[in-house]
């Protein structure tokens, strides 16, 4: 079974400014409760083929995976995946424009689960909407604050 999480925020504060913070994985652990460290495995500015390794915690494991950039459109869209464990992802952040000084911001993890977390991916989609829900309004609070 696969898992296809999207969810939404609106956020009073220019699209460029919400997508410059949330797309830098340098401010991933502000935002996010549950990683607690990102490592750059590539030099330079993000970029598509950027390598970042992530350590998280997440239903009660500590997990370590590496991201590569897929596609940045800057302010528009921003995408990394991991092919790595039994949990290969994707993960979309998308940007839009609702009005003056305001944005739509998405976040969508996609991925196939294999083994265990095959079994359980129907829970593994409701941990993932919490915390992605969670998270954004995260992100809503440390921008619009």
């Amino acid at each position: 079974m696969s898992v296809d999480v999207r969810t939404e925020i609106e956020i009073q504060r220019p699209r460029d400014e919400v997508a410059a913070f949330a797309s830098d994985p340098a401010n991933a652990t502000a935002w996010y409760k549950d990683i607690e460290a990102v490592e750059f495995e590539t030099q330079g500015r993000v970029a598509v083929g950027s390598r970042l390794r992530f350590r998280a915690h997440f239903l009660g494991r500590t997990l370590e995976y590496t991201y590569e950039v897929r596609e940045i459109d800057p302010g528009r869209r921003f995408v990394m995946a991991t092919a790595e464990g039994p949990f290969p992802m994707e993960t979309t952040y998308t940007w839009d424009d609702t009005g003056p000084g305001a944005t739509k911001m998405g976040l969508r993890n996609r991925g196939e689960p294999s083994g265990f977390a095959a079994v359980t991916a129907p829970l593994l989609k409701l941990a993932i909407r919490r915390a992605n829900e969670a998270d954004l309004r995260r992100l809503k609070a440390r921008l619009e604050g």
